[in-house]
């Protein structure tokens, strides 16, 4: 059972960065796929980037491309998101998501369904 636990959420102004990192422990070397969605008030949980372990292979959504940055370190088995720019649309519990399957080359890494493991997720908050 893989287990994933995110830090890094907290308040931060408009125009302001946060880092998230999610830590992943259990059988973690069999995770191909490793993916950050969002879900901010009142709304759907949405897609934000996803990253392939083996060839760092990265995917954004278009409303944090050029903000957001998706990063892997496979010794430590955890994955980060850089966030530059936040705004106050932002603001969602983020949450960190895997699995063993090679949804890249499915192209169903965008599929919050497509993710068996999830971790507890960690409140980011922009204010204006």
């Amino acid at each position: 059972q893989v287990q994933l636990v995110e830090s890094g959420g907290g308040l931060v102004q408009a125009g302001g960065s946060l880092g998230l990192s999610c830590a992943a422990s259990g059988p973690s070397f069999s995770v191909t796929t490793m993916g950050w969605f969002r879900q901010g008030p009142g709304k759907a949980r949405e897609f934000i980037s996803a990253i392939s372990w083996s060839d760092a292979n990265t995917a954004y959504a278009d409303s944090v491309k050029g903000r957001f940055t998706i990063s892997r370190d496979n010794a430590k088995n955890t994955l980060y998101l850089q966030m530059n720019s936040l705004k106050p649309e932002d603001t969602a519990v983020y949450y960190c998501a895997a699995d063993m399957g090679r949804l890249f080359y499915s192209h169903t890494y965008y599929f919050s369904d497509a993710y068996k493991y999830w971790g507890q997720g960690t409140q980011v908050a922009v204010s204006s």
